[in-house]
C-alpha cells in the first residue's frame, strides 16, 4: 500500500473459540432456522458496516479540510530553487485535484446493494488518493510535513474499514451461497421422499397385479393338468410319440440315399462348378450334392437323371477327372437303377408323415393351445411385474442412501451458519 500506510504490523489477538453448543432439530424446521439465521446474519451484518461507514465519513471530511488547506497553503515555495520549486507546486496541485475530484461522501446504508456501492466508492478514493500521494509522496513529507501525518492516520484508518466492508460483504456472500445451497439440498431431499413415496406405492401396485396373475398362472396350470389327464390327451400323446418314431425312419431313409450318392460326390460337387443348368435344374443339383433326400421326389425324378447322366458324359470325356472312370461310371447306373425305390421310399414317408401328422393336430384338444399360449403370456407378465418392482426396489434403496448424505451434508453448511452444532432428524 502507498504513502505507508498498512505496512505496520499489528498485534493481532489470539481468537477466542466460542463453546459450540448441540441441538437437534427436525429436517421440517430446517427452512426456519436457516431463513432465521440469515436474517440474523444480514441485520449484523448491515449494523456493521453503518457503523463502519459513519466511522469513516468524518475521516472523509477531514481529507477534504486538507485538501483545502494545502490549497491556501504556498508551503514556502519561496525560499527553495525555482526548479524545485516548479515540482512542488505541480506536485500540491495534483494532490488537490485528487482530493477535490476523488474524495466524496460516502452514501447512506440502508440495504446491501448500498453496501456494495460505499464499498466500491472507497476502494476508489483510496485508490486515487493512495496513488496521488504515492507519485508526491516527496513533496508531502518534506515541504508538507504538518499534513502528512494526519494523511497517514486518517488513510490507514479508512483503509482499514474498508477491508472490513469488504471482508463483511465477502461473507455475507458466502452466507447466500450457504442458504442456497441448503435449499437445494432440502429440495432434493423432497423430491427423493416424493419419489420413494411413488416408487413405494408402485411397489405395492405391482405386488397386486403379481398376485392376481399368481392366481391367474394356477387357474390356467389346473385346466391344462386337467385335459392332460384326459382320455382324448393320452391318445394324443400316443399318437405323438407313434409319429416320432415314424420319424426315426426319415434318418434310416437319408442314410441309405447318402450311402449311394457318396460314392459319386466328389464328380458330383465338381460338375456343380462346371456345368451350365438352368435356375431348376442349378438348385436341384445344389441340393443333391448337399442332401439327396429332399430333391428325390417324383417331379425331380427326371432331372435327377438328366444331370447323373450328364456326369458320366464329363467322366467320359474327360472334362470331370475321376481315378477309376468305369467304376465311378458303374456306381452312377447302380444309382440310377436305385432311383425309383428312393424315390418310392421318400414319397410313401412324406405321404404317411402328413397323414399322421393330420390326424394329430385333428386331435389335439381345442382349448389346449389357447390355454398354453394364455399361459405363456401370463407368465411373461408377472414376470415383467416382478421385474419392475425389483427396479422400484432398487431406485428406494438408492433414495435411502442419497438422503443421509444430504442431510450431513445440511449439517456442515449449517455448523458454518452458526455455533450451534445442530444434528438433523429426518422425521
Amino acid at each position: 500500500m502507498v504513502f505507508g500506510w498498512g505496512k505496520k504490523k499489528q498485534d493481532i489477538p489470539e481468537p477466542v473459540e466460542d463453546i459450540p453448543t448441540s441441538k437437534d432439530i427436525s429436517l421440517s424446521n430446517v427452512p426456519g432456522v436457516i431463513s432465521e439465521l440469515r436474517e440474523l446474519r444480514s441485520s449484523q451484518t448491515l449494523t456493521e458496516i453503518n457503523r463502519l461507514r459513519n466511522d469513516t465519513e468524518p475521516l472523509i471530511g477531514d481529507l477534504m479540510k486538507i485538501g483545502n488547506l494545502l490549497e491556501k497553503d504556498s508551503l514556502n515555495i519561496d525560499d527553495i530553487d525555482k526548479h524545485l520549486a516548479i515540482i512542488v507546486v505541480r506536485g500540491k496541485q495534483q494532490v488537490i485535484d485528487v482530493i477535490k475530484k476523488g474524495v466524496v461522501s460516502l452514501p447512506k446504508i440502508s440495504t446491501f446493494d448500498d453496501a456494495k456501492k460505499l464499498d466500491s466508492v472507497l476502494n476508489v478514493i483510496l485508490k486515487k488518493v493512495g496513488d496521488v500521494l504515492g507519485r508526491q509522496t516527496r513533496v508531502i513529507h518534506i515541504f508538507a510535513k504538518k499534513y502528512a501525518t494526519q494523511l497517514k492516520e486518517n488513510l490507514e484508518v479508512m483503509n482499514k474499514n474498508h477491508a472490513e466492508i469488504s471482508r463483511l460483504l465477502k461473507n455475507h456472500g458466502s452466507t447466500k451461497s450457504l442458504y442456497a445451497e441448503i435449499s437445494e439440498a432440502l429440495n432434493q431431499i423432497k423430491r427423493s421422499s416424493e419419489i420413494q413415496k411413488e416408487k413405494s406405492q408402485k411397489i405395492v401396485d405391482a405386488s397386486g397385479i403379481t398376485n392376481l396373475l399368481n392366481e391367474k398362472i394356477s387357474k390356467l396350470n389346473y385346466s391344462i393338468e386337467k385335459i392332460h389327464s384326459s382320455d382324448p390327451y393320452r391318445t394324443y400323446l400316443d399318437l405323438k410319440n407313434t409319429l416320432d418314431v415314424f420319424g426315426n425312419q426319415k434318418s434310416k431313409i437319408k442314410n441309405d440315399i447318402n450311402t449311394q450318392f457318396t460314392k459319386i460326390s466328389r464328380p458330383l460337387s465338381r460338375y456343380e462348378y462346371a456345368s451350365s443348368l438352368d435356375k431348376d435344374q442349378k438348385n436341384i443339383l445344389t441340393k443333391l450334392v448337399a442332401e439327396p433326400f429332399d430333391v428325390l421326389i417324383t417331379k425331380n425324378q427326371d432331372s435327377v437323371i438328366t444331370i447323373l447322366e450328364n456326369v458320366r458324359k464329363g467322366i467320359s470325356t474327360g472334362s470331370i477327372s475321376v481315378k477309376d472312370v468305369d467304376k465311378t461310371s458303374s456306381q452312377i447306373t447302380e444309382i440310377e437303377e436305385s432311383i425309383d425305390g428312393f424315390v418310392n421310399l421318400v414319397t410313401e414317408y412324406h405321404a404317411k408323415y402328413a397323414q399322421m401328422q393330420n390326424e394329430l393336430s385333428s386331435m389335439i384338444p381345442d382349448d389346449l393351445v389357447p390355454l398354453e399360449n394364455e399361459l405363456a403370456k401370463t407368465i411373461s407378465l408377472r414376470d415383467e411385474s416382478l421385474s419392475k418392482s425389483k427396479m422400484y426396489r432398487d431406485e428406494i434403496d438408492e433414495i435411502d442412501s442419497k438422503i443421509p448424505k444430504l442431510i450431513s451434508g445440511i449439517e456442515g453448511k449449517l455448523r458454518k451458519f452458526s455455533n450451534t452444532k445442530y444434528t438433523v432428524l429426518k422425521s
